[in-house]
């Protein structure tokens, strides 16, 4: 039974045919001395154009519903047999589903084998695109297409391919711009299979092609033309290189980067231009067929065409736009706006519409692209406001303490922290005994939290109570005694002489 599964030889193809139409042998005779299923003989003979010879002239569940089956292949010549047969079941048909397909084999109309001719092209005249997929590369923590845009020029057959992780309008862009400069010429015509690049819309005859696409296009004054769908002649070449990549160039190919990998292309397709034969002209190799061919093409214009990718962006309540799975920081200023993300392989800039921010670009995920000076100025921004919290409350509660502030400033001193310092005494002291403090230290001119600290000791004694123990960051050096006055402060004698008596009890 395992031998009626192996593959059929050509070897066996012909020992099957001989003993069939030499011999005169049946089917069933053949199966048997050869190991092979009665069906699979039928296959071979049916696929030879000879008809079996049947031995039996039973007739078979099938014969009702051959017509039906002839009529709906001639329909669907391409119908699967799996669902003929439910049809066919469905009408009726009650045998078993393993000999139906080699039925199905027999009835299925024989596609006319095409006849090509050999397309002949004029030096400068085309150029073939394509692009192909070159499987998945790592980036990081993303995992990235790797794509292949090859463009040859269709009588020298000198090729230029680059390498790139999108197969987007901005690559296909780039691809033709570099192409032209590597050819230092522009074909006259340029043939495209249905690439979404190229072509947006095709009807038979009628094609629509990208509007970018024709810009580019009118900017080297070159013709795009699209492939007529299941042409393989008119694209023969591109596809051929294509397969040429593969095999030849990028196999165990080893390599650091995209932008490494594209200088191993560029020098591989010089060095095979220098060596290979044109196809049709074996006396010419590659580089004498292009320097025949470069007089006869398009001269190439002095401004390349842009070629950058253009994404209109919003950004939220944080600074930084999202663009190809990463984030890129912008000013602070910008934020909730809608800006636009002008980027190239190397570099995103995002502009409104002058630049505002210019980065490195990153092909991995998940990442945060940041300029220094963004986020500095944010955290100052931040800090200023926080600040200016601080002093409306301070200010509001502490009248007296807008004249310390200003004395502060004027000598140099640390606002931020004299402004925590207050506002931590405003919370354990009260607005009213810290009024009286700063309003006493500000008479004496000493505006500083260490002579609020004493003021505030003195104030709370004299009430009293006892001595706040509180500190600030200002303030970190141990003091001898909580109650202990301000050595610039005038106190009574009175006061000094009853707290000398405090601390000697």
């Amino acid at each position: 039974m395992k031998g009626w599964y192996r593959p059929m030889t050509a070897e066996e193809s012909a020992t099957i045919l001989r003993l069939h139409h030499v011999e005169g042998w049946p089917v069933g005779t053949i199966s048997a001395e050869l190991g092979r299923h009665h069906d699979t003989i039928e296959g071979v003979l049916a696929h030879a154009g000879f008809g079996v010879q049947k031995v039996s002239t039973r007739a078979r569940l099938v014969d009702p519903f051959l017509p039906f089956m002839r009529e709906t292949l001639e329909k669907y010549p391409r119908l699967r047999a799996s669902r003929l047969w439910s049809m066919v079941k469905a009408r009726g048909y009650t045998g078993s589903k393993s000999g139906f397909r080699a039925i199905v084999s027999r009835l299925r109309p024989r596609p006319h084998a095409e006849a090509y001719l050999r397309r002949t092209v004029l030096p400068g005249q085309e150029a073939q695109v394509d692009w192909a997929h070159f499987g998945k590369v790592t980036v990081g923590r993303a995992l990235r297409d790797l794509w292949l845009l090859v463009i040859v020029l269709s009588y020298s057959r000198l090729r230029f391919m680059r390498f790139s992780l999108r197969a987007a309008m901005p690559s296909f862009l780039c691809g033709h711009v570099e192409a032209f400069r590597f050819f230092g010429a522009v074909p006259r015509t340029i043939l495209y299979d249905n690439l979404k690049s190229a072509v947006l819309e095709r009807e038979g005859d009628a094609v629509r092609f990208h509007p970018t696409m024709l810009a580019l296009a009118g900017h080297y004054r070159f013709e795009p033309r699209a492939c007529a769908p299941y042409r393989p002649n008119e694209k023969g070449r591109v596809e051929r290189a294509i397969r040429d990549v593969r095999e030849n160039f990028f196999a165990a190919r080893e390599y650091r980067s995209i932008e490494d990998l594209n200088e191993q292309a560029r020098a591989w397709c010089l060095e095979i231009a220098r060596e290979r034969r044109v196809p049709n002209a074996r006396e010419l190799t590659v580089e004498a067929a292009f320097l025949e061919e470069r007089p006869k093409m398009i001269e190439l214009v002095s401004d390349d065409f842009p070629d950058e990718e253009r994404v209109d962006v919003r950004v939220g309540k944080t600074p930084y736009i999202r663009f190809d799975k990463n984030d890129y920081s912008v000013p602070h200023t910008h934020v909730q706006r809608h800006l636009t993300v002008i980027a190239t392989d190397k570099r995103v800039r995002i502009v409104d519409p002058e630049v505002l921010a210019d980065h490195a670009r990153t092909f991995d995920r998940d990442q945060r692209i940041e300029e220094p000076s963004h986020l500095r100025a944010l955290v100052a921004q931040k800090r200023r406001a926080h600040q200016s919290r601080g002093f409306n409350r301070l200010f509001s509660a502490v009248p007296s303490s807008r004249t310390m502030m200003e004395k502060i400033a004027e000598r140099g001193g640390n606002l931020g922290a004299t402004t925590q310092g207050l506002l931590q005494l405003l919370e354990r002291v009260g607005a009213e005994l810290l009024e009286r403090a700063v309003a006493e230290i500000v008479a004496h001119d000493q505006p500083h939290l260490r002579a609020v600290h004493h003021a505030l000791d003195r104030l709370r004694h004299e009430g009293g109570a006892a001595p706040a123990a509180v500190g600030t960051g200002h303030d970190r050096r141990p003091r001898r005694g909580a109650c202990a006055p301000a050595r610039a402060l005038d106190l009574r004698p009175a006061a000094r002489a009853e707290r000398a008596r405090g601390r000697r009890a």
